[in-house]
C-alpha cells in the first residue's frame, strides 16, 4: 500500500504542468535565465546555437540568456573567424550576453580588439558558468 502512495505522488508530480512550476507564490513565472556553455570549435555547434537562441526567444521573449566561450568555443567570438558573426551581433543587440574567457584568450594569444565589439570578458568561463548556476541559472552545454 506504501508503495502505491509513493507510485500515485510520483505520477501527480510528473503531470504539473512546467507552467505551473514555475509560477511563484503570486501567480506570475519566474524569469527563464540560461547560461550555455560552448567549449566546440564546430563551426555546426555554432550554427546550431543560433538557431537555439532563436527557437529561445521565439518561446520566451523575457529570458535572459548568457553564452560563455572558453577552450575552442573562443573561435565563435573572434571576429575575423567566425562564421556567425553577423547573428552574434544580432543577439548581442537584443540583449544576450557573450562572454569569453580570460584564461583562453592568454593560452591562445587573442587580444580584446580580436574580439566581436560588445563580447565581455570573464576571468575563467567554468568559474563564471559555476556563479551563474549557483545563481540558479539553467545550465545548457551547447553542441551535441
Amino acid at each position: 500500500m506504501k508503495k502505491l502512495h509513493v507510485l500515485a505522488a510520483l505520477i501527480s508530480f510528473l503531470l504539473i504542468s512546467p507552467s505551473m512550476m514555475a509560477q511563484s507564490s503570486t501567480g506570475t513565472h519566474a524569469p527563464v535565465r540560461i547560461v550555455f556553455q560552448l567549449t566546440s570549435g564546430d563551426t555546426l555547434v555554432y550554427k546550431g546555437l543560433m538557431k537555439q537562441l532563436r527557437n529561445i526567444y521565439k518561446a520566451e521573449p523575457s529570458a535572459q540568456v548568457e553564452v560563455v566561450c572558453h577552450g575552442p568555443g573562443i573561435d565563435m567570438l573572434i571576429s575575423q573567424r567566425s562564421l556567425v558573426a553577423d547573428q552574434v551581433v544580432g543577439f548581442l543587440a537584443a540583449g544576450v550576453v557573450f562572454d569569453v574567457c580570460q584564461n583562453t584568450m592568454t593560452d591562445k594569444n587573442i587580444r580584446p580588439d580580436m574580439l566581436i565589439q560588445g563580447v565581455q570578458i570573464v576571468p575563467a568561463g567554468v568559474i563564471h558558468v559555476a556563479k551563474r548556476q549557483a545563481e540558479g541559472w539553467s545550465y545548457i552545454k551547447a553542441g551535441f
